[in-house]
């Protein structure tokens, strides 16, 4: 049949639309995009639903929707190295949200104002050990015992908080802020025993009557290298020096103290050193843009005074002084010796070149893989012994606390599962909320809030806390300058620009829908949806 005259599809009588759907060949449809920010958080976080509480006022809301993924918001504000600032999309309009200056406050928030979490599920009658009371073994166990597991950890030193308390110093996350939410999970109902330790898993296990295991036991053995020295010489390991500093004796290091290595725990250290009135020096063998170290903690530690020898490594050390080779980088950026040398005067050397994890309790269990330190376990977070998962520190993986709180999460939802006889399968990612995709310019100038720092003599001979927190109104401000990436937020503009009147509102918190009968398909609404949660799709779809 041959196609129609045009003036012959239309429908007489009918509204200004005049059923125009009959002349589309694309449809636009509303989407959730996935937000970069939560793309790229390791723990997982629902960050654009947080935020989106938070820049109502509704605080309480937003770290109940936040402590969903992390019950550690207040730590987290403090020593996550926001992976999802690096990310997201306002980076590219002007700054990045200030995500974890937010989550701060409204970690601040919740010690302030007492707030609690919500009672848990119905008692399973299952039974989980974890093992280590660090970031991922506390967020393990927070969520085994919000799906109703009773849950006991066991942790071998005489606090919690693992490697954030003996390896993170008190001027980046001060104690009483830790310990307000180690407390906060065990009023939940979990069981901590302190100076706990396992000395094999599968012991443990059956005297204990546990249906399941999570292994969260923390990199606390520092790593050695081969230094010639004599008998005189003071050489210590980094985890060692920050561990004694939660005790009452502190480490004697003499007043000249080299730290030799270039990651995030040198830097920590030096500056320990420093508020304890010695005379730091850092020596590494890289640049300054090869330092593991995130750089603007090494910013931190030059302006407090910390010295470092770039391109330098040590070959001897001896009573009261050190000796250390210039090194070059060759053509591929690896650092090669030069044949010159240098004194340094050193009362002490600490190696801060990585940790190792301790795992003689794993000695004897049938189907573990162990594989270059670290525990091989499969996507569900089970090593290769029935019943036993593990995570942190003692998996291959990056070792930052966002990480290791991430895992804790994953393996609780797989531990659940598994105790369930089911299989959780986490839901399908959306595809990525794209900067492309948004509409910048129906968003307004306004750029990052920066917290206030410590001065620097305060920071050179105490160990308050460097970093300030924002306020109220500041964290406010900047919930506000998220662009809600990807997922509506009822702005309207859909509705208004739309020119056959296919939009239609369904009230408050339900966003909208299109009537096809009337959209003939201009694509104005993608065109004009700021956050690009409309896009256009081919009619036969």
């Amino acid at each position: 049949m041959p196609n129609k005259p045009f003036a012959i599809t239309l429908k007489p009588g009918t509204s200004l639309s005049n059923l125009t759907g009959s002349w589309r060949s694309a449809r636009p449809v509303y989407l959730d995009r996935l937000p970069p920010c939560n793309n790229a958080c390791p723990a997982g976080e629902n960050i654009q639903g947080w935020l989106f509480h938070a820049e109502s006022g509704d605080y309480e809301q937003a770290w109940r929707v936040l402590t969903l993924d992390n019950p550690l918001p207040a730590v987290m504000g403090r020593v996550c190295y926001h992976p999802c600032e690096t990310a997201c999309n306002r980076a590219q309009l002007d700054q990045a949200v200030g995500i974890n200056s937010v989550e701060r406050f409204l970690g601040d928030e919740a010690i302030k104002r007492g707030w609690k979490f919500d009672k848990p599920a119905a008692s399973t009658g299952k039974k989980v050990l974890v093992v280590g009371a660090g970031p991922s073994g506390l967020s393990a166990a927070y969520h085994l015992a919000r799906m109703g597991h009773k849950v006991e950890i066991h942790e071998a030193g005489p606090l919690a908080g693992g490697m954030t308390r003996f390896g993170i110093p008190k001027y980046r996350l001060p104690r009483e802020v830790l310990d307000a939410e180690v407390q906060r999970i065990v009023d939940l109902g979990v069981t901590l025993k302190l100076n706990t330790k396992v000395e094999h898993i599968a012991q443990s296990m059956k005297a204990g009557g546990f249906d399941a295991a999570f292994l969260a036991v923390g990199a606390h053995i520092g790593k050695r290298t081969m230094i010639p020295a004599g008998d005189a010489a003071h050489i210590v390991d980094a985890v060692s020096v920050l561990r004694s500093m939660e005790g009452e004796d502190k480490p004697m290091l003499g007043r000249r103290v080299v730290v030799y290595g270039g990651g995030n725990t040198a830097i920590d250290v030096a500056r320990t050193v420093k508020r304890m009135g010695g005379e730091p020096i850092i020596v590494y063998r890289r640049t300054r843009d090869k330092a593991p170290a995130h750089d603007f903690e090494i910013e931190e530690a030059l302006q407090e005074g910390v010295m470092v020898k770039w391109l330098s490594t040590i070959k001897q050390a001896g009573a009261g002084e050190i000796t250390i080779e210039r090194m070059e980088l060759d053509d591929k950026g690896f650092p090669q010796p030069t044949g010159e040398f240098e004194k340094l005067e050193a009362d002490s050397v600490v190696l801060a070149l990585g940790q190792d994890v301790d795992l003689s309790l794993l000695e004897g269990v049938p189907g573990l893989e162990v594989k270059d330190g670290v525990v091989q376990v499969g996507p569900n977070m089970m090593t290769g012994a029935t019943g036993i998962f593990a995570g942190g520190d003692m998996v291959p993986s990056e070792r930052t606390v966002t990480v290791a709180v991430g895992h804790g999460k994953k393996a609780a939802r797989h531990i659940d599962a598994w105790l369930r006889g089911t299989t959780y399968l986490p839901a399908p990612k959306h595809e990525l909320a794209e900067f492309k995709n948004l509409n910048t310019w129906y968003y307004s100038d306004a750029h990052k809030t920066v917290r206030p720092m410590l001065d620097i003599i305060r920071r050179q001979t105490s160990f308050d806390e460097v970093q300030g927190g924002l306020d109220e109104s500041n964290a406010l401000f900047e919930a506000r300058r998220c662009l809600s990436c990807g997922n509506c937020f009822e702005c309207d503009n859909c509705y208004g620009v739309c020119p056959d009147n296919a939009v239609i509102k369904l009230g408050p918190g339900k966003r909208f829908e299109f009537k096809y009968d009337y959209c003939k398909g201009c694509g104005l609404c993608v065109e004009e949806c700021p956050c690009g949660a409309i896009k256009m799709v081919p009619e036969d779809i």
